[in-house]
């Protein structure tokens, strides 16, 4: 049995609690600071080196001040002023120096430090990094900025498909049933860019997600480099490829299961030495039944506009587009720069090129 001699007395208690305060304190995350009335540091754990970069040494004896921006100095006295009233300073964000002069983003809670008969003799800060916070932050107002910038395009676009193809639905069944398909097709090119984050899409993941729907596969082949598109060309092109699956499915070769469709695409370099995009979709079909043929002179429809006009244009483009009995060939010729998404030395050494004085 323990005898009352064995028990530890009240100052050993004192310094096992103070101990352990100290371990806790010393091996936190958050850099923990304690100052006197006058802002000189005291104690400094591994946790404000850290942050700070400065090694206790050099911190402990030192004004706080040398952690505190020029601009925002003020605040010190402010705390020092709550401080010796008994107030705890509430967490708040702001910014403080690092040794190499470098800023960093923190949150600060800021406590009295009483002594042993309640004189209030200092105070103890604790500062964590919010760095990692802050730029989430940012990211999500950007993104937000971005989806809303990205959605009002998309209004823009479903506004022109349904004025558009109103123009030329005969019947509100057949206006219902073209916006329906062509907006869906506006989604399937919108899930891709979510899947990268907005930042393009492989053209045969593209090409696959809109001439899915129509089936077919084995009458279907693509051809060319791994290329990735830029945003607005997954968009417009996404446009493109579902007009032509479409057209292809009521009058051409995914009409009747035969004939073939081959899209293949490559990157030319043109005479002006301007690297460029091609694209050829080229469908040749055996005759489709009468009553699935289109008219001997069909009007313009939204399609041809979309495949002569539209895209050809949003990619600073041309577009030639041949229509024959049994044969479609759609033809697209735009810069490399408003089409792909490029290596980033890569896209240098093109604005390197393309602000080259010409030569004398």
């Amino acid at each position: 049995m323990a005898t009352k001699s064995d028990l530890p007395t009240h100052g050993a208690l004192d310094r096992l609690a103070n101990a352990r305060l100290a371990a806790i304190v010393d091996s936190s995350f958050d850099a923990i600071i304690s100052k006197d009335l006058n802002s000189i540091i005291t104690t400094w754990n591994h946790a404000a080196e850290r942050l700070f970069g400065y090694t206790a040494e050099e911190a402990i004896g030192q004004s706080v001040l040398m952690l505190i921006p020029e601009g925002l100095q003020s605040e010190e006295a402010e705390i020092i002023s709550r401080v010796r009233s008994g107030d705890q300073v509430a967490s708040y964000e702001t910014t403080r120096r690092r040794k190499d002069g470098t800023f960093v983003a923190v949150s600060l809670t800021v406590s009295p430090i009483r002594s042993d008969d309640g004189e209030i003799v200092g105070a103890s800060k604790i500062a964590r990094d919010i760095t990692l916070a802050k730029e989430n932050e940012r990211r999500i107002r950007l993104l937000m900025r971005e989806v809303n910038h990205r959605v009002k395009n998309q209004f823009a676009v479903i506004l022109s498909v349904v004025r558009e193809t109103s123009r030329r639905a005969t019947d509100p069944r057949e206006f219902e049933e073209q916006i329906r398909d062509r907006i869906m097709a506006l989604s399937r090119s919108h899930d891709l860019l979510v899947t990268s984050e907005w930042t393009g899409a492989s053209l045969i993941d593209l090409l696959q997600e809109h001439l899915k729907p129509f089936g077919h596969d084995e009458q279907i082949s693509l051809s060319g480099p791994l290329v990735t598109l830029q945003p607005n060309a997954v968009q417009h092109l996404g446009m493109a490829f579902h007009e032509l699956g479409t057209n292809s499915s009521k009058y051409g070769a995914l009409s009747a299961g035969a004939g073939q469709i081959a899209i293949n695409w490559h990157i030319v370099t043109s005479a002006e030495g301007r690297r460029e995009f091609q694209l050829v979709w080229d469908e040749t079909s055996v005759a489709a039944p009468a009553e699935a043929k289109e008219p001997a002179e069909p009007r313009k429809g939204f399609g041809s506009v979309v495949l002569q006009r539209v895209t050809p244009q949003s990619l600073s483009g041309t577009a030639v587009l041949e229509r024959s009995p049994g044969r479609t060939r759609w033809a697209l010729a735009a810069p490399v720069e408003t089409t792909l998404v490029l290596p980033v030395g890569e896209h240098s050494q093109m604005l390197a090129r393309a602000e080259a004085p010409a030569p004398a």
